[in-house]
């Protein structure tokens, strides 16, 4: 380059640039210190994505550290082996999902996350929501997958009804099991405040006219349905999102270490009320997820717990959604 050629101004303001940024990093050469306090925290807990004219809305409760090595139904040095593969290990650290779905007309809330059931590291739904621009009394519907304390502990606090305009709907099957005081009293004794904590997450809807039950396979709001999937609980149930032609399949508990029941869908976990059953309920709504293209939602894969599933011969492969900020 013949520099001859340049205009005068160019080169004065390049060769006056160079000098200010010379000077800059002489400036400030020297020791550095970090005088802030590390955060340890992350942003809010919600993820956003459109499914056709639906707003999707994957609510975070909080994580929670499971012995998986000690719940998956094979021996705890293959469980470990496989998790080490991933990166990961045991006590894995354990998504709580919940999914809020509005529709145009309608806001509703899949599962309620833990509330104070389950521990300090779960319960932040209610601060997550409105962190997504929701408050409690915006909620016209509540479905609940099932009634274990990490999904209906949030219905409550300190007694009182926390959604007090929504109405709750669950499978008739789950609510006659775990609302039933002979079941809770003839349940082993680890078992109990399972029923306990049902019984005082529901009541107060029950009595305020609030509860709905539904049989196996039934429209529950428009564009929702639906989808019996006994075995994690006796009224299991996933949730079918449909708007404009695309799918959304929540599968509340139909797994719960991806890492190890995608690659051998027949391992199971000590939470499952029967487990060929169980086993049985995830093939077919993975099944259904692969054969229509859908969407899945799952409540304790890692946050968001969104993705679909590809068929690999017996096993299934899991594909992570693509982060976006452009929603349509």
């Amino acid at each position: 380059m013949n520099l001859k050629s340049l205009p005068t101004r160019f080169l004065r303001n390049t060769v006056l640039a160079l000098a200010l940024g010379t000077f800059g990093v002489a400036f400030t050469a020297g020791p550095v210190s970090a005088a802030a306090p590390m955060v340890k925290t992350q942003a809010p807990g919600f993820y956003r994505t459109m499914l056709g004219d639906f707003e999707i809305t994957v609510i975070s409760d909080g994580t929670v550290d499971l012995p998986v090595d000690k719940l998956l139904s094979e021996p705890a040095a293959l469980t470990d082996a496989t998790l080490k593969k991933s990166f990961l290990g045991s006590p894995l650290e354990v998504s709580d999902n919940a999914f809020l779905i509005n529709t145009g007309s309608r806001l509703v809330l899949v599962d309620t996350g833990a509330g104070t059931l389950f521990g300090p590291t779960l319960g932040k739904l209610i601060a997550n929501l409105r962190a997504a621009g929701y408050a409690p009394e915006q909620v016209d519907d509540i479905l609940l997958t099932h009634m274990h304390p990490d999904h209906v502990g949030g219905l409550v606090a300190n007694g009182q009804r926390v959604f007090p305009n929504a109405i709750v709907h669950a499978d008739e099957h789950e609510a006659a099991y775990w609302l039933n005081k002979a079941n809770m009293d003839k349940a082993p004794a680890d078992s109990k405040g399972f029923f306990q904590g049902a019984m005082a997450s529901v009541q107060p809807y029950i009595d305020a006219g609030k509860f709905q039950s539904f049989n196996g396979n039934a429209e529950i709001v428009p564009g929702v349905r639906s989808m019996a999937s006994p075995g994690h609980t006796v009224g299991h149930t996933a949730y079918l999102v449909e708007s404009k032609g695309q799918d959304l399949l929540l599968v509340g508990d139909s797994i719960h270490v991806g890492s190890v029941q995608f690659n051998n869908p027949s391992i199971t976990i000590a939470f499952d009320t029967d487990a060929k059953e169980a086993a049985d309920s995830r093939a077919k709504v993975f099944t259904r997820a692969y054969k229509d293209g859908a969407l899945v939602g799952a409540a304790h894969l890692s946050f968001p717990g969104l993705g679909h599933v590809s068929a690999n011969g017996k096993a299934w492969q899991w594909i992570p959604v693509n982060y976006t900020t452009e929603l349509h």
